[in-house]
This record gives C-alpha cells, structure tokens and sequence, in this order.
C-alpha cells in the first residue's frame, strides 16, 4: 500500500490476511462513561479511552461545561482519561458554542443531559453533523418540558434547560442514542422516565448506568431510571471497539487463506450481530470471553476465511448491524451476493451511507442495486478495482478498504483520512496483516 495523496490511499488486493492486533477503544462506551463520569461526585479515571476524533469531541464540550479533564497518551497507542465529576446537574453555563464535530452521538447525549440544567447552551457540529435529523431526540426532551431550537430540525441546537417531568416514551424507529439521550434526562427529571424500544439496540448506557451506580429497571419491556440519582466515581476500563473489529472480521472472513485473531474487543451482546450474520455465511469464528469489567464483556475472537454463501439481511436484524452494515455490504466484492432491506436509517448518518456505499462499490466493480431502504449487491467477475470516494465517512472509508482486498488490481480510497473519526492507524493495521 502506498499513499497517493494526503486524504487519498491506495489498497492493494490480498493474497491473505494473518496476524493478531488491538483495535482502539470502543467508541460508545468511551462516549457514554466520559458523560457519566462528569456527572459523578468525584473523580472517575478511564483507561484505554477511545483515540478517535469523535470521542475527543464529547471530552472537549465536557471541558467547555466546567468539568476539569485530563487525558494521558500511553505507549500502547491508547489514551487513559481522567475525570473530575461535578455531580448530577453540575455542569456550567458554557461560554460558546459547543462543538461535537462529526460525532452525532455526542450531540444527542449531551442534549439530553443539559436540558435538566438551568441554562442556554448550543450545540453544533461540522458540516456534515449539521445535515443530520435531530427531531427525534427533540420531541422527547420537549414532551419532558424541555425547549429546544432547531431549523428544520436539524443543528444547531440551542437548548433552553431547566426543569424536566418523567415520561414513557416509545420511540417510533428503535436508536440507541434516542434512548439514551432520553434516559440521560431521565436522570435531572422529576420521578420515573421510561424507553420502551420497538426493537431491542445497543444497551451500554444503561449497563454504565449500572456501573456508576444508577438502579435500572428493565421489567416490562422498557428501561427505567428515577430522577435523582447520584453517581459514584469509578475506575473504568474501555474494551476494543467490535465496530471496529467487524472490518477486520469480514476482511478475514472473505480474504481465501486468512485468520486472523482480535485482542481485548468488547463483547456486549447487543453488538456481536455481525459474527452471527458471517457465522450464517459460512466463516469460522472463536470467541472467548476474558473479562466482564464494567458490566460490558471482553475478550478475543479469531476469524478464518471460509466458503462463503449469500446473505439477505431484513429489518429485524439491522438495528443490531446498523454500523456495520457497510463492510457487510462490502463483502460483495469477495464473492457472495449481499442483499438489506428496513435499513432507510443509514441514509442519515454521516454521509447517505445507501448512495455513497452503492457508488463506491461501484467504482471498485461491484454490481449494486439501490433502493430506498438498502441495497444488493453482487459482482460480475473480479472486481478489477477502481477509485472509491468515502464522502467523508469514515464506516465507508474502511469498508471500500475491504471491498479493495478483493480487486484483480488496486483500490483508491479517497477521502481515507476519515478514519480518524473512529480507526486512527487502520490502514496501518492493515498493512500488518498483509501476509
């Protein structure tokens, strides 16, 4: 591999991918334990916090919030954090605007967080985060008596705290961070807040919860927090990212020859979809569970290429495979046709990730069928590859990356850089599996 430009990379096809690596910290847990930590009475330290430039974003609104952050690079290439809590509805009338950056999860998060608090504050974002739809985070928060602007429902939000009221709220399409901005309220609210899901997603937050002392109740179908809840400073440990992980996973698992094992990644349940999805497509994966720290399960997992089958992905399964739907897709270009469908949502993230994905792939020399809820692709022939364009997104950077492996010639990724967002030095892990 070599570089062609500054943001521009260029993949060369594998023969096979061997070797064992670390992927950064998980970028949901490192979001969800700094807000947590913030609000804690004392001092919190997070070791192996996520490196990536969205995680840094929450840590630097935090700081604009009057909550004192120290963060310490390590020589194993993460980062631990330290946090110095205010404790509940402690935080300070920012003295401008807040920036998430890229990161959509920390804009809906924090939002939940300062409408129970006694002041104005914006949030906004980059380009990109201020395209992204907020309403569904702003129609809970305001039916819990919060106020919040928006043009077109969109950022940047200005949000005018103060006092919130229990709700039961049920979302009308299922989204982690929808939950957990309405719980994180939940916990400056007078009496009982309620999220009853349509589907099950991803439930770090309330498993942080947990761990910083929060009583959850999840009878009923719904997760529920009383308002008031004090939260205790903790010494936390951050597993590898599985998000992350699962580009390696489908590299391996496509790439003939290969194995390839993953150290110290999280393996919460609500994020392990993909390792069932690639099982059902027929490759060989061990996972061995090390360490439950923080409630949230880690340990190793060992991915061997195998003879791969088609995979049709429907709407039950994509609130589970959300982000990494676009390496699934991306395994078209390794042989199996891959088919989703109920996945409209990823036309909402950081880029249109069904138009972007369907024309980089494209480009490499994949067959892609867009629709409007997803995709299906399949290849005619070796790809013979090309110059994809990741449209700033970092998931789609990565995944044209795997996508690449599979040419007859080389990849260009335009637009690489993007992977600071969540990967920095994936094209360098890449390199070192090139066997």
């Amino acid at each position: 591999m070599s570089v062609a430009a500054p943001t521009s990379v260029i993949v060369e096809p594998a023969r096979r991918l061997r070797g064992r690596l670390r992927v950064p910290g998980d970028k949901s847990i490192s979001h969800r334990y700094a807000l947590l930590a913030a609000l804690a009475g004392g001092t919190s330290t997070i070791d192996g916090y996520s490196t990536g430039a969205d995680c840094g974003s929450t840590l630097r609104c935090l700081r604009e919030l009057g909550v004192e952050i120290a963060k310490t690079a390590k020589n194993d290439g993460t980062s631990a954090v330290t946090v110095a809590g205010r404790g509940l509805g402690g935080l300070s009338r920012p003295a401008r605007m807040l920036d998430a950056g890229n990161s959509g999860t920390t804009m809906r998060l924090l939002a939940g967080i300062l409408a129970g608090h006694p002041f104005d504050a914006v949030l906004t974002g980059d380009a990109s985060l201020q395209r992204r739809p907020m309403r569904r985070i702003i129609e809970p928060l305001e039916r819990m008596g919060g106020r919040v602007e928006a043009d077109g429902g969109r950022p940047p939000l200005r949000i005018r705290g103060g006092s919130l009221n229990g709700t039961t709220y049920v979302p009308a399409v299922a989204s982690a961070q929808v939950k957990s901005a309405v719980l994180l309220a939940g916990l400056h609210a007078r009496g009982v807040t309620r999220v009853r899901e349509p589907a099950p997603t991803r439930d770090h937050t309330e498993r942080a919860l947990e761990a910083f002392g929060v009583p959850i109740d999840t009878g009923d179908g719904a997760v529920a927090v009383a308002g008031g809840s004090p939260l205790r400073p903790l010494a936390l440990m951050v597993p590898g990212d599985p998000s992350s992980a699962a580009f390696w996973a489908v590299a391996a698992a496509a790439v003939p020859d290969s194995d390839v094992t993953i150290e110290g990644v999280g393996l919460n349940p609500t994020r392990t979809a993909f390792l069932d999805v690639l099982s059902r497509a027929g490759a060989a994966i061990e996972v061995h569970v090390e360490d439950n720290s923080g409630g949230e399960p880690s340990g190793e997992i060992r991915i061997r290429s195998g003879s791969l089958r088609n995979l049709v992905i429907g709407a039950a399964e994509v609130p589970s495979l959300i982000d990494e739907l676009p390496v699934l897709g991306a395994l078209a270009a390794h042989g199996p046709a891959v088919e989703v469908g109920g996945a409209s949502e990823l036309r909402h993230k950081e880029s249109d990730r069904i138009t972007a994905l369907a024309a980089g792939l494209r480009a490499i020399g994949v067959r892609v069928e867009e629709r409007p809820d997803g995709f299906r692709a399949e290849r005619a022939g070796v790809p013979q590859g090309g110059a994809a364009d990741a449209a700033g997104d970092h998931r789609l950077a990565m995944a044209f990356a795997v996508a690449g492996l599979a040419g007859a010639g080389p990849s260009v990724i335009h637009g690489a850089g993007a992977t600071d967002v969540s990967y920095p030095g994936f094209f360098s892990a890449l390199d070192s599996l090139h066997a």
